[in-house]
């Protein structure tokens, strides 16, 4: 993975990209519940403690290169230089407003150049979709259908390809469950990326929030030993 070169970050605001982690945020059938359970309290112990359980696929989070290889290195692989990030987004909400299982094109990028110039090696792009707006909705977020299949719009394979081999991106994040289309469930975005070790980040927030270009994106992880992914708290630095 191709690690931008930043000096130093200059901001006027941060926006939060990570939702709040509680008991009732979306999860896929089979992934642990989110649970709180007090350890101490003010009143007996002196104190306020907590134990908390989450899937390390759950609420804002980035996955790791072990979620889809087995020879796939974990969560705690990922260096400090390599969680910072310029960062660009791209807005298909308008498209995702009539078809929930839009596949994002070449067209979505070349759309996108054409306003604002080439995508610059180093890059992580972000997909806005208007999916984050849905979060609080369990069942709309997920969007599955009779038949077991989640229906909410990705990043198609040959974009992600392009983005790789062509822009040379470090990485990608999106506002839905997953950065591969839900109906597609042989996770080709996820696996091109994570096998060069790059990022990949799913239920992200506050895209909206974002200028097209010129934010820098930090993220921190939960650094689980081997872990196949990790919730996030990521933040946008915005000059």
């Amino acid at each position: 993975m191709r690690i931008a070169n930043l000096d130093s970050i200059h901001y006027r605001r941060v926006i939060q990209l990570s939702h709040t982690i509680h008991s009732d945020i979306p999860l896929w059938e089979g992934d642990p519940i989110v649970q709180f359970n007090d350890v101490a309290t003010i009143e007996h112990d002196g104190y306020h403690l907590r134990q908390f359980t989450i899937g390390e696929h759950s609420a804002t989070h980035m996955n790791a290169p072990s979620s889809f290889f087995d020879d796939g290195q974990g969560i705690d692989s990922y260096s400090p230089e390599t969680l910072i990030h310029p960062i660009i987004v791209i807005d298909v909400s308008e498209k995702v407003k009539t078809d929930p299982n839009y596949v994002i094109s070449l067209d979505d990028i070349q759309i996108w150049e054409q306003q604002y110039g080439a995508i610059l090696t180093g890059t992580l792009a972000l997909f806005y979709t208007g999916w984050q707006h849905r979060w609080h909705t369990p069942k709309d977020f997920l969007n599955i259908d009779s038949t077991g299949i989640a229906n909410f719009p990705g990043i198609g394979e040959q974009t992600t390809h392009f983005l790789l081999t062509k822009r040379h991106i470090t990485g990608i994040g999106i506002d839905t469950h997953g950065v591969d289309p839900g109906k597609d469930i042989t996770y080709a975005t996820n696996k091109q990326i994570l096998s060069q070790h790059g990022i990949v980040l799913e239920c992200l927030t506050n895209l909206d929030q974002l200028p097209a270009k010129g934010a820098t994106l930090v993220i921190g992880i939960l650094s689980l030993h081997q872990g196949s992914g990790s919730p996030v708290s990521a933040m946008a630095f915005i000059n």
